[in-house]
């Protein structure tokens, strides 16, 4: 890990350790390691210690990085890289460790004796290793030990213990007392009052300050003889360095030796502020998972309340979908689930499923809109080798599918007319005969269908069968719109969250209060469909651990410019457009049809919003009032 070897033009490679957080490469003097030669920016590159890895980044733009061969601007680098810096060639290398006498070794830190490189490097070897230890820990408490026994081991400290305050990772940190959390050969009742909390001159100077100290001769030095650690444990040599957490001290990091004066030196005290901060880091990582966990705990608590299989709802309408429910999953007959789109129909009919008889039988779904009218039958019943164009084997439909389970007919009412005959004589005789086929087979299914359409105005306008109605519509589920069933939304928003930032590897924990708000007053025109898809859009695009409004695109617009009637006209139909495809999860088709356009008006439309022209005015026809589908 820890050497950049550098090969001059001529005479002996030169080596550099690494054991700081940031080296900086470059030409100027002011650099932790500098090159000479032509093509070096003052400063080329730096390196990163992140406790973990070495990364490589660029810090001139107009500098040349070459990492085995290849241009770079940034690269994790891992042992034996070469690296091209300008006209220099150097080499990354992962614990090497040259000879003390070795005349070409130099510190990258100026000044530091050369008989301190193998210290270096054995340190930089054991913060490694602890870093990849803390990677697998979870527990803070278990985190606390672990980086005391690093720390005693690599510095030669006998003593030591960690502090935090007690509102360490809960925000900014006040003044007070600081806890002990972790000790290592100090007896429990050497320090503080027996609480565990302490008063301490040289603790107090590096969280008032927020930087690491060296006391060499403690039992003697003027101004910390008198601390409370030093007289309780008697110590020669101390050295303190601070926790910070986002910019926040929040503890100390203690280590001491009562036998020898002057131990410490200063570069050990830069590995000791290096195993400060990468705790730290960790620290606040686990401390933050711990309360992920205890918040993702608490919602699943509150949701057991609040839900009826994979559905939830609190409010008053959806305790009445959930009685229906409970009282006709049990039986075989047929069920009708209305509601707006994106209610969440199929998790009703899936619950039914679940809940019957027939549970351990086959759940088939078909989207009676979807399929194409010609091969509807076809979809339905199967069709036998050669009764029509294409059918080059029998195949069985979704009824012989469904046969001892459950048949889900989605958006049933976009099914012809004439497939309606066919689909109330199966249901009422139980058999289906296959396209081309003049046998009848048997089939035992249950059906549950839904629709977002008024069925009894259908009935009305002649384009649905009042027979067929009244055979699916034995029990009628019908589901409320989101923007009807008051705070539901926001659990329903918590809880999607909480599903998707686990399956998209998300960082976001919650929701602002703003965000919650702006959520709870949306009109949702697409429901829990159009919930769900804003908050997973809302969680790939976020760059912080909460989201907003703007990430939701929710936020209250401005009063509006006032605008030629033919542009607002346009920008009215654009928004329209966009706002019903969302509640069609972007089904082209299905928003032509709601709209009363040809699709091709749709592929349009879209194809000029993917390629705006500066002059293009009047946007996508609307449905008008003399029937023909299109404004004139």
């Amino acid at each position: 890990m820890p050497l950049l070897k550098w090969f001059p033009a001529q005479g002996t490679a030169k080596s550099f350790v690494l054991f700081k957080p940031v080296t900086t490469i470059g030409a100027a003097l002011g650099n932790d390691v500098v090159l000479p030669g032509g093509g070096l920016a003052a400063t080329h590159v730096q390196v990163l210690f992140d406790g973990r890895d070495f990364n490589l980044e660029e810090v001139d733009k107009q500098g040349e990085i070459l990492v085995n061969g290849k241009k770079k601007r940034r690269a994790r680098l891992v042992h034996n890289d070469r690296l091209t810096l300008g006209h220099a060639e150097v080499t990354f290398s992962m614990f090497d460790e040259p000879h003390r006498s070795a005349p070409s070794v130099q510190s990258a830190q100026v000044g530091e004796p050369q008989g301190t490189t193998l210290h270096h490097v054995e340190g930089v070897r054991k913060l490694h290793a602890f870093s990849e230890k803390l990677m697998t820990v979870r527990e803070e408490a278990e985190i606390l030990e672990a980086m005391l026994d690093a720390v005693l081991d690599v510095t030669g400290a006998e003593k030591g213990f960690v502090l935090l305050r007690s509102d360490a990772f809960g925000g900014e940190a006040t003044p007070g007392r600081p806890v002990v959390r972790a000790s290592r050969h100090v007896r429990a009742n050497a320090l503080g009052d027996g609480s565990g909390a302490i008063s301490d001159s040289i603790v107090a100077r590096v969280l008032d300050t927020g930087k690491p100290l060296i006391v060499s001769d403690a039992l003697s030095d003027a101004q910390f003889s008198a601390s409370e650690s030093v007289v309780a444990l008697q110590l020669s040599s101390v050295m303190c360095a601070p926790l910070v957490s986002q910019g926040h001290v929040i503890g100390a990091l203690y280590v001491g030796n009562d036998r020898v004066k002057g131990l410490f030196q200063r570069s050990q005290l830069d590995l000791l502020s290096i195993f400060a901060a990468q705790a730290s880091l960790i620290l606040q990582n686990a401390t933050l998972l711990s309360a992920l966990r205890a918040d993702k705990e608490k919602l699943s608590e509150e949701l057991q309340d609040k839900r009826f299989g994979d559905i939830i709802g609190v409010c008053p309408s959806m305790q009445e979908v959930f009685r229906k429910l409970q009282k006709v999953a049990t039986t075989d007959i047929s069920v009708l689930v209305t509601g707006e789109t994106g209610t969440g129909k199929e998790l009703i009919a899936r619950e039914i499923h679940r809940r019957s008889n027939r549970a351990n039988g086959p759940f088939i779904v078909i989207n009676c809109g979807a399929i194409p009218e010609n091969l509807i039958e076809s979809e339905l019943f199967g069709h036998v080798k050669g009764a029509f164009t294409g059918a080059i084997a029998s195949r069985p439909g979704k009824f012989q599918a469904a046969d001892k389970g459950t048949l889900f007919l989605d958006e049933i009412g976009e099914l012809p007319l004439n497939l309606q005959v066919k689909l109330l004589r199966a249901l009422q005789e139980r058999i289906v005969f296959r396209v081309g086929d003049s046998r009848p087979e048997k089939v035992d299914i249950r059906i549950v269908a839904a629709t977002n359409r008024v069925l009894e105005e259908e009935i009305k306008r002649g384009s649905f069968r009042e027979d067929l109605y009244y055979r699916l519509n034995v029990v009628n589920i019908f589901l409320p719109p989101l923007r009807e069933r008051g705070d539901d939304v926001v659990v329903l928003a918590k809880a999607l969250l909480s599903k998707h930032a686990e399956e998209l590897r998300s960082q976001v924990q919650g929701f602002t209060p703003q965000a919650l708000a702006a959520i709870r007053k949306h009109n949702w025109p697409g429901n829990i469909r159009q919930l769900e898809n804003r908050i997973k859009k809302a969680l790939v695009m976020c760059e912080r651990s909460v989201l907003d409004v703007v990430d939701l695109e929710l936020e209250k617009p401005g009063e509006s410019a006032i605008l030629p009637l033919e542009k607002a006209k346009e920008d009215f139909q654009r928004r329209y457009v966009l706002e019903v495809l969302e509640r069609n999860n972007g089904n082209r088709t299905q928003t032509a049809r709601d709209l009363g356009v040809d699709p091709r008006t749709i592929f349009r439309y879209l194809e000029r919003e993917a390629n705006p022209m500066p002059s293009q005015a009047g946007g996508l026809p609307l449905p008008s009032t003399r029937g023909d589908g299109f404004d004139r």
